[in-house]
């Protein structure tokens, strides 16, 4: 499914649905907010770009002293086992494998604004293997897969978010985050891995997926049983590592003789031009995203699902929170405008409430990241990228509902 089709198909439908509301309905202002929509998206396309233009210089700075330190390579031979095997095409100890390990690990702290700028620094060191500089590579579609799954253990910014509405339990949703990411991470490996014929039983894969498993099991046992303290945990865990990092990256350099500042610099240029490179790409996926929302469609799906879901006689509670669920894939800001959107009508700690910032902690922005990560390199045929990555937005909106019907529900309905 390539972006062309994609994005033709998202202003086909918004149009279709927009001449049904004008002609059926006699909405005369509907075209009038759609073209608002299209000019706001692509002013805040703009400025999500010049925003990333100092967070992405940052990291990237940080990044080259790290490299010139000998960081990047020490992290490559360290997950260069699990790597190797999951991504078979990439040469053994290649320094995408830091890169990539550096933007997970990101992932895994919630730390947003740290793990965009490995990202594309994987995603740069990929395509210099890549034959075909148009077209995505298997190791490219792997890694903007499992990144687009958001394996997030620490939901930060949710939480925070919550203590801002005053809710009684900011951390209730810690625990079932974990797990509906989890989930959406092993489908998105599961998922890619098939179609690129890798077998995930290899013993090097089943050790490493199964001590993610135990470390993620333990954390969940421990955090029940210390409720009080996972606020306390995820500000200081999420904070003082990144920082932490940076300082074993300036000692490493000075440990090899390298001038700190300079590879600072030279790396900050590099963030820049990337910032730089990718407005036109997010102009165009973040347009295409604002038409559908703004001629109603999702309006009409919510709609649909109450009532399909009630005529099957099941509760209907969750519905309330589909809307977060849905957004996510398309807009990561517009999946946190529905969560506090709906928290704000129903309560922080009512069930649709809880289950808006499940989904929200679930997955990643698929459209979002394809455009800007694709877009950094070039790429125009992401190849089966963003099906693979919906499959997993999929298997984590299936888990958030469940684990939350387990943890909020309380028996009701």
């Amino acid at each position: 499914m390539a972006l062309n089709f994609i994005w033709i198909v998202f202003f086909l439908i918004a149009f279709v649905v927009a001449l049904i509301r004008l002609l059926v309905f006699g909405e005369t202002d509907i075209f009038r907010t759609i073209v608002d929509g299209i000019f706001d998206s692509a002013n805040t396309s703009v400025q999500i770009s010049i925003g990333l233009i100092g967070i992405i210089s940052l990291f990237l700075g940080f990044m080259k002293v790290g490299e010139k330190a000998g960081a990047i390579n020490f992290l490559s031979r360290i997950i260069g086992p699990f790597f190797n095997k999951l991504f078979p095409e990439v040469p053994k100890n290649h320094p995408s494998f830091g890169h990539m390990i550096m933007n997970f690990s990101a992932n895994l702290l919630g730390l947003d604004n740290a793990a965009t700028p490995f990202g594309l620094k994987a995603m740069q060191s990929l395509q210099e293997l890549n034959p075909d500089k148009e077209t995505a590579s298997n190791a490219q579609i792997m890694f903007m897969v499992l990144h687009a799954s958001g394996l997030t253990l620490i939901p930060v910014s949710i939480i925070t978010q919550r203590v801002v509405l005053k809710s009684a339990d900011p951390t209730s949703i810690f625990i079932p985050c974990m797990i509906a990411t989890f989930a959406a991470t092993v489908v998105a490996m599961t998922v890619v891995s098939i179609r690129q014929k890798i077998n995930l039983f290899q013993p090097v894969i089943l050790l490493w997926i199964g001590g993610v498993s135990a470390l993620i099991a333990g954390m969940i046992l421990y955090l029940r049983l210390h409720r009080e303290g996972i606020e306390a945990f995820s500000k200081v865990t999420s904070n003082g590592l990144i920082f932490l990092l940076f300082i074993v990256f300036i000692l490493g350099a000075l440990w090899k003789k390298v001038n700190v500042y300079d590879a600072f610099i030279e790396g900050a240029r590099e963030g820049f031009d990337i910032a730089v490179k990718i407005i036109p790409y997010l102009v165009g996926m973040l347009v295409a995203i604002s038409v559908l929302r703004s001629c109603g469609v999702f309006d009409y799906l919510i709609m649909g699902l109450r009532y399909g879901v009630g005529s099957l006689g099941f509760n209907t509670d969750s519905v309330a929170a589909i809307p977060t669920a849905l957004m996510k894939p398309l807009s990561g800001s517009g999946a946190r405008a529905m969560m506090i959107s709906t928290m704000q009508q129903y309560g922080p700690d009512s069930f649709p409430g809880q289950l808006s910032c499940v989904f929200n902690g679930s997955s990643d922005t698929t459209f979002y990241i394809v455009a800007l990560y694709f877009g950094s390199v070039g790429i125009r045929k992401t190849r089966y990228a963003v099906p693979a990555a919906l499959l997993a937005d999929l298997a984590g909106m299936i888990t958030a509902i469940a684990v939350a019907y387990f943890f909020f529900h309380h028996g009701k309905g």
